[in-house]
């Protein structure tokens, strides 16, 4: 069975839902989004819940509760509280009744028929002369699936299957094509034969007429503007026409006003540029995300963090690669350089350029990335975000550290030890049953100790453990106490970047009740048999 699919304005139209369940309330709130006036009829004994009566408080919906011999007045229903205009007939139903209730059903569907009152029974397609699709909407893009009853499961999951094949920003595909085709439309002073309609392949027997390129009246030359436009809706590849910008367009077309009487090939010159925030992960290749990857391919200019790990430098295309800018920051000049980096990010993008700022870890872990999407988007630029591996989670691993396991932590808390312009940050207080990592505290190891145990309750004797280049073949992992935290990275010396893990998830695998001081080992390799240990 082929049914006809339809996209229905319903503005102002009085829709009688008859019955609730929680599907009803999915098509009140359509309703009341389609600008159209839901009326509900129920039972007097039904408990609505408080999203649907705040509608009705608002006024947005009529509630009409009834005794259970309703049925008897189903009729006066349905002809007599709908708009003027039609007679006091309502223009829509939907009825969510049980199973059991197949009698009234049956009538209400005969008494809808007759009266040419569109039905939709939940659960009943016998009993329906329209069925909902399984929509998507992105702006004015809308996009509807249906099974014709097979299943709305069903509908749903290939709905969401279609939507992951369209360009990510189709709504602005939709909003550049009408912009255009208004212009057109006013500037040639022309009603469009092609594209009007969404259904635009029934017109298409003039989309390729013969154009006789050296006789053509007044309106033949307007008229082939009209169809040009369809041309490149109908043959450019979707991906060309989410870069495609009004001014390219526009630029195109004008110059059959300037008397080219040749088809015009639009030349797609990205002018707008493109950015992302992509997190390279703790420094392993292996730990690197595909997206990551393409982006770093697809790139024209590159800003790194001097974190990111060389292995994943190496990755960048050496011949006609991308253009490769490193993060100048040391000590006391982290704000200018950052500058630096935002500066030279939005001048790659005012050229139309595709600027990838990549971060070690997550962007959006201790990484600035919230601030630096606001400033791009501030600018017109809003950016691509790629999540990252954070070190924060991945060194543990590597570590042989499980930060969560039964009856020994069952919460993980990632702070910072060094707060904005180099201050203590509030350090939290101390929780047994807690995995604490610390993002750049290494070097104030010793600051922070005496804060932790004597302001916060910390324990001296708590397990802790510092990774340093985790995951890179350098990887070092130094295995001690809190108290001995201090004279065990004085005498181990710092290998940047490194965290600190504390909890007594550090002593779950890597259980070293004997050692007195500190335990090293060194070396980031899939087979851990050949890393090399030293005990202190």
């Amino acid at each position: 069975m082929t049914n006809l699919l339809a996209s229905l304005n319903m503005r102002g139209e009085k829709v009688l839902l008859i019955g609730y369940s929680n599907v009803t309330s999915l098509r009140i709130n359509s309703i009341i989004d389609s600008h159209a006036y839901p009326i509900l009829l129920v039972q007097e004994n039904v408990d609505l819940p408080a999203s649907v009566t705040e509608h009705e408080r608002s006024r947005k919906l009529e509630v009409i509760r009834e005794d259970p011999d309703y049925a008897s007045r189903i009729n006066h229903y349905l002809t007599g509280i709908g708009r003027l205009e039609v007679d006091n007939i309502v223009d829509r139903v939907f009825v969510t009744l049980p199973q059991h209730e197949k009698v009234l059903k049956e009538v209400i569907f005969r008494l809808c028929k007759r009266l040419r009152i569109p039905v939709n029974t939940t659960d009943s397609p016998q009993f329906s002369t329209f069925t909902l699709l399984s929509t998507y909407n992105q702006g004015d893009f809308q996009l509807g699936v249906t099974t014709n009853g097979k299943g709305c499961k069903l509908a749903s999951r290939l709905r969401r299957e279609i939507v992951h094949k369209l360009p990510t920003n189709i709504d602005v595909i939709c909003n550049k094509i009408g912009d255009l085709r208004r212009q057109i439309q006013i500037e040639d002073e022309i009603s469009f034969e092609i594209g009007d309609d969404d259904d635009d392949s029934i017109n298409t027997h003039k989309f390729n007429s013969l154009v006789h390129e050296f006789s053509q009246t007044q309106e033949e030359i307007k008229g082939r503007r009209n169809r040009w436009l369809s041309q490149i809706v109908e043959y450019y590849p979707l991906s060309k026409l989410a870069t495609l910008s009004v001014e390219d367009l526009r630029s195109a077309y004008d110059q059959y006003k300037r008397g080219n009487t040749q088809e015009v090939d639009v030349q797609v010159s990205s002018k707008q540029g493109k950015i992302a925030l992509v997190g390279s992960g703790p420094g392993s290749v292996a730990l690197l995300t595909l997206g990551a990857l393409q982006t770093i391919y697809q790139a024209d200019l590159i800003l790194a963090d001097k974190l990111v790990p060389q292995e994943v430098l190496d990755l960048i295309p050496k011949v006609h690669g991308p253009e490769l800018f490193i993060a100048r920051k040391f000590p006391g000049n982290a704000e200018r350089a950052q500058e630096e980096l935002l500066s030279l990010g939005l001048e790659a993008l005012q050229k139309g350029k595709f600027v990838l700022r990549l971060k070690q870890g997550d962007p959006y872990i201790f990484g600035r990335g919230g601030e630096e999407y606001n400033y791009f988007a501030e600018h017109g630029f809003e950016p691509i975000v790629i999540p990252g591996i954070s070190s924060a989670l991945a060194a543990p691993v590597v570590a042989g550290i499980p930060m969560t396991h039964r009856e020994v932590a069952d919460q993980v808390l990632i702070c910072t030890g060094t707060g904005r312009k180099g201050a203590v940050p509030n350090l939290p207080t101390f929780v047994p049953s807690r995995t604490t990592i610390f993002l750049m505290a290494l070097h104030r190891i010793v600051e922070l100790i005496p804060v932790l145990v004597k302001e916060k309750g910390w324990l001296p004797d708590l397990p802790v453990a510092i990774i340093e280049r985790a995951s890179c073949p350098d990887q070092r992992v130094i295995r001690t106490t809190l108290t001995k935290l201090g004279e065990a990275v004085e005498s181990c010396g710092s290998r940047p970047p490194g965290l600190l893990v504390t909890g007594y998830a550090c002593q779950v695998i890597h259980k070293n009740p004997n050692f007195k001081n500190w335990i090293t080992s060194e070396g980031f390799q899939y087979d851990f048999d050949n890393s090399k240990i030293s005990v202190v």
